[in-house]
């Protein structure tokens, strides 16, 4: 559908996919469009609702700066899935042992592993950035000297809240492998880093800000250098820890599976991340705080819930967007009103005919406390198109 609502008492507008906006996401997005740094308009996705800094399910182009807030601490979080050579007809009956063997092979929660798992050229390429970084930051330093092999023992985990891993089928039948995860501790450490430096910065220049969260960088000055750096180092481990992650999998599965291939990879695609694009005449630092890249042909991955389909998309290139699309299905309520709302036999009831944990520790991801997928689709089928529809058969939660 095209744009259903629209803010205009800003210097720029917002744009918005949806109309079903909460009040946080709302003040949120009229903040962003007062700011000077925005370039043309702000894009709010589908599934947008209220976020820590910045609005989850907004696409923000700058010029001359970058708002670390809006990035927010799991950097270069996102989606990974492939398609195997298998069909649901060759899966066993009980799929226990199919989440016991992920659950057996992929540490989640706070659980790293208990040594390394990645392989060496993964921590090859990452070491000597990390290193960089460290030497700059003393904060950083800190960090990694109090736990010095942290971020290498938590390459190939998945982490906890809304992350996830699925095996699932699509509607030719076809087994999939999907997952969810971004850049673990180390990222969360970055942002945390660069969100207070920022917000220090501007106090002290006296910038008036609608939202302390919205400070940013300006291109030009040390920090912004120095975030910039930060940033694209924890975007590039969200996407190792990914691709770990995956291979991680799949060697537990052929343990318990029939033979298989992989056949094709759809994409590793963060969806918490800034990248430096050409939109509306100009040269931007696009900020999408969940939010994936939807360009024309562009394949993606836009998750349902613990209990509901996701999609596996191809981008149209839409300009009005950004080339952007929804991140997924978007929360409708809290974590603490979802625990308040709904009780486990609402989770056994809304997980039915998926192998997974159906305890009060993942209550607050029950599916019922996200929007409806189908609907949110509907809102962007000017965005994307449906290549594959997939249902979760097993689901494996932080």
């Amino acid at each position: 559908m095209p744009i259903q609502r629209l803010i205009t008492k800003g210097r720029v507008p917002v744009k918005i996919y949806t109309a079903e906006v909460d009040p946080t996401a709302y003040r949120q997005l009229a903040n962003l469009g007062e700011l000077p740094i925005i370039h043309h308009h702000v894009a709010a996705m589908p599934d947008v609702h209220g976020g820590v800094g910045a609005t989850v399910g907004s696409v923000i182009p700058t010029r001359g700066a970058i708002i670390p807030a809006a990035v927010g601490v799991d950097i270069g979080c996102g989606m990974n899935a492939v398609r195997l050579s298998l069909d649901a007809a060759r899966l066993p009956d009980n799929l226990g042992r199919v989440r016991s063997a992920i659950e057996a092979a992929v540490p989640v929660g706070f659980d790293m592993h208990k040594g390394i798992a990645a392989q060496a050229s993964t921590l090859r390429s990452l070491d000597g950035g990390l290193e960089r970084l460290v030497t700059k930051h003393s904060a950083l330093r800190k960090m990694v000297q109090k736990t010095p092999h942290a971020w290498s023992r938590q390459l190939g985990t998945l982490g906890g809240g809304n992350h996830f891993i699925e095996l699932c089928i699509d509607e030719s039948q076809a087994v999939w492998v999907m997952l969810h995860s971004g850049s673990r501790n180390i990222g969360n450490r970055i942002g945390q880093h660069f969100i207070a430096l920022a917000k220090r910065e501007a106090e002290r220049e006296q910038i008036h800000l609608p939202d302390r969260d919205l400070a940013w960088f300006a291109e030009g000055s040390q920090s912004f250098s120095d975030y910039l750096e930060a940033v694209e180092w924890a975007q590039g481990y969200a996407m190792a820890n990914r691709r770990e992650m995956l291979r991680l999998i799949l060697e537990a599965l052929r343990k318990v599976l029939p033979h298989f291939d992989t056949t094709r990879e759809a994409i590793n695609c963060h969806h918490n991340y800034v990248a430096r694009e050409h939109h509306f005449g100009a040269d931007v630092y696009l900020t999408r705080k969940g939010a994936i890249r939807a360009g024309e042909g562009e394949l993606g991955i836009i998750p349902g819930s613990m209990g509901t389909r996701s999609y596996i998309v191809r981008g149209k290139g839409n300009p009005e967007s950004f080339c952007s699309c929804s991140h997924g299905a978007g929360r409708r309520m809290s974590r603490g009103a979802a625990k308040r709302h709904f009780n486990r036999a609402d989770l056994e009831a809304q997980t039915a005919g998926v192998e997974c944990r159906k305890d009060g520790g993942v209550l607050d991801e029950i599916p019922g406390a996200y929007k409806d997928i189908d609907k949110v689709m509907e809102d962007q089928h000017d965005l994307v198109e449906i290549v594959h529809t997939l249902k979760q058969l097993v689901c494996v939660k932080g």
